[in-house]
């Protein structure tokens, strides 16, 4: 009887000690390996996502997440740097996956991944804290998109109407204006809310994203969730699960949500870091099989519910401007219509740099009225007929008056780029984006 009091005190005391770690923990692991931001544990009873927070002899405190097995060992990978670990630093786990607060106090504010404030202010006004890793919606049941969704960017209002809830990608090499014309979007779209998270950007480019492309104004209805290039793969893989929760919070709460994420490529890279960790197969382009598994997953999550909507703009940096590469194939694949950015058009200094005429958005046919189609229409057609005609006209080689189409394309060429290009700090109405491309339209028309 004596014996079986000593074991139950020494249980309490052990007890006691993972208490004071602020842990419920069935096993305390110890780390047995450490390659980079990868550890391996022995930790009987550990899931999938669940956070773990490792304790150095010295007091030092790290995240990390379970993200696979081998054999009866654990696989873990740091949420952040890994300084100060060494073989048989205590492994505690937390019995729950990465949650982030969400409430009204958010707006404004620059959080990071893992949702605490870059300032270092506290957050006030939180509602309740959310998991990251939530299903998208049911597709049976989702309303259906009926309402324009205005950006404030005529060459989009105009020719690639976007509507309330639907997701469009972005592609674009670097240094087209893709910050630029992302910032104008969030300035100027009837949006109530902005979520917008930068993944892998250079730490130099937060602050002028913030400051220049976004703005005082833009900043006010916005949350920011930033992972910069130099910081661990799951910190900047995190970051759209992330801005994905909180934008979903905001749409639980009947607003109408732009969420913007820069970019799903960074994304993707991040995500085959992290497969390539825990001993994946690398596929096309060295990215694992779990990377194109969860494209889909995170970006079906926007979209319209009963209650608000989330209509997401995605952009996708392309390797070498290629708009075929593995990632942007993809994305393309699973969103609702996609806007190119060219080089060719930027070197002009036309910006936007929108490709009209490569770009598509899959709903337009179904937002537009009758007018605004047909004007569309005849808009493009006038574009398609100069651009096959371009060298002809170039070197001189066409004669006006043989061709009656291609003698309007030349007379509205003037106009189409005045329409097409738009100041950065110039917002434009959708009704008067409308009555601009209708006016060019009727120009030279029996």
């Amino acid at each position: 009887m004596d014996y079986l009091q000593e074991i139950l005190k020494s249980l309490e005391a052990k007890s006691a000690n993972i208490l004071s770690h602020n842990k419920l923990s069935r096993w305390v692991g110890s780390v047995s390996k450490i390659v980079g931001l990868m550890i391996e544990s022995r930790i009987p009873g550990a899931t999938i996502g669940e956070l773990c927070e490792i304790v150095t002899d010295t007091g030092e405190r790290r995240l990390a997440e379970v993200v696979g097995f081998k054999g009866e060992i654990s696989i873990l990978l740091l949420l952040g740097a890994g300084g100060g670990l060494h073989q048989g630093s205590k492994v505690y786990p937390m019995g729950k996956t990465l949650q982030v607060p969400v409430g009204e106090g958010l707006l404004g504010r620059i959080i990071d991944s893992l949702g605490r404030p870059l300032d270092n202010q506290p957050i006030e006004r939180i509602k309740e804290w959310r998991g990251i890793d939530a299903d998208p919606p049911e597709a049976y049941g989702r309303p259906r998109i009926d309402e324009v969704f205005s950006t404030g960017v005529k060459a989009i209002d105009g020719l690639l109407t976007l509507g309330v809830g639907q997701r469009v990608g972005l592609f674009a090499g670097s240094g087209v204006g893709k910050s630029t014309l992302m910032g104008m979007i969030a300035r100027y779209s009837d949006a109530q809310v902005n979520v917008i998270a930068l993944v892998g950007e250079r730490g130099r480019e937060v602050q002028d994203f913030i400051e220049e492309s976004l703005g005082e104004e833009g900043l006010r209805k916005s949350v920011a969730v930033i992972a910069t290039s130099d910081q661990p793969a799951m910190f900047r893989l995190k970051c759209l699960y992330t801005a994905t929760t909180i934008a979903e919070y905001f749409r639980d709460q009947g607003n109408k949500v732009l969420l913007m994420v820069d970019s799903v490529t960074r994304t993707a890279m991040a995500g085959r870091e992290v497969g390539l960790s825990i001993g994946e197969p690398p596929t096309m382009k060295g990215y694992t099989p779990s990377v194109f598994a969860m494209l889909p997953r995170i970006l079906e999550r926007a979209g319209r519910s009963k209650l608000g909507s989330i209509t997401a703009v995605y952009s996708t940096l392309v390797d070498g401007d290629d708009f075929n590469e593995p990632i942007a194939d993809t994305v393309r694949g699973i969103l609702d219509g996609h806007i190119l950015l060219s080089r060719d058009i930027a070197a002009k200094n036309h910006f936007p740099a929108i490709n009209i005429l490569g770009s598509v958005s899959r709903l337009f046919n179904e937002l537009a009225q009758k007018e605004h189609k047909a004007s569309a229409g005849d808009f493009r057609n006038l574009m398609a007929t100069y651009q096959k005609s371009e060298d002809l006209i170039t070197i001189g080689a066409y004669t006006k008056g043989t061709d009656a189409r291609l003698d309007r394309a030349i007379d509205l060429q003037d106009p189409i780029n005045d329409f097409l290009k738009q100041a950065t700090h110039e917002p434009i109405d959708f009704a008067e984006s409308i009555k601009s491309l209708n006016e060019i339209s009727a120009y030279g028309k029996n």
